[in-house]
């Protein structure tokens, strides 16, 4: 237990040292609090946020938490998230061309899924309705999972608890009629009746 507990202070320590590396913090923290502050939300439904741990719960049915501060073209983002049961739905949006005012921003960035009941281009790891991930590699509800995700140009590429398994080169495709190259990151909430969260979300960049 000792012997583990020094490899979780390690890997905290390295992804840190990232972090100085070009890596920002995107939930912000000020005086030992993290707040929403550059996030603004479109929809049903809200994210509550532990001031203290910097845990963002999602709830109360279909929505976006996105981050306003700025659009980004090409980056890796890192976050962690966990559901409260498998057939959570939830997803992280990237590239949103513009400020959400309706749905329609569904149809013009893509999702990475979250929903570890989902088939196919409909679960965890998958780029939503066009690519399906290779393998599944999730932890069990109640577990924190780690995503890594790199969007350069055209090319997605998904890491899930650090295995690669998702590398395609996108293009428009099942509910996405076209992508931008810039945009802005966005948190899913999506049901009513279970629960996902997130936290220590950083993105670098490139």
């Amino acid at each position: 237990m000792k012997k583990l507990f020094i490899v979780l202070i390690v890997i905290g320590f390295s992804f840190a040292q990232q972090n100085i590396k070009g890596y920002t913090r995107i939930l912000s923290k000020s005086s030992g609090e993290y707040s929403k502050h550059g996030w603004n939300h479109y929809g049903p439904g809200f994210f509550s946020l532990d001031k203290k741990t910097g845990v963002l719960e999602a709830t109360g049915g279909m929505g976006l938490l996105w981050y306003s501060a700025k659009k980004y073209k090409n980056f890796i983002l890192e976050l962690d998230y966990k559901t409260s049961e498998p057939k959570a739905n939830s997803g992280i949006f990237l590239r949103v061309p513009e400020m959400p005012v309706s749905d329609d921003y569904i149809y013009h960035s893509f999702e990475i899924q979250i929903n570890d009941k989902g088939k196919g281009k409909h679960k965890t790891a998958a780029v939503y309705d066009a690519n399906t991930a290779s393998k599944d590699v999730s932890h069990p509800s109640g577990e924190w999972n780690h995503y890594k995700i790199t969007f350069i140009d055209d090319r997605i590429t998904v890491e899930l608890n650090s295995v690669l398994v998702n590398d395609w080169e996108a293009t428009p495709s099942g509910k996405v009629l076209d992508f931008s190259m810039e945009g802005y990151i966005g948190l899913q909430n999506h049901d009513w009746d279970t629960k996902t969260s997130f936290k220590n979300i950083f993105i670098k960049e490139l």
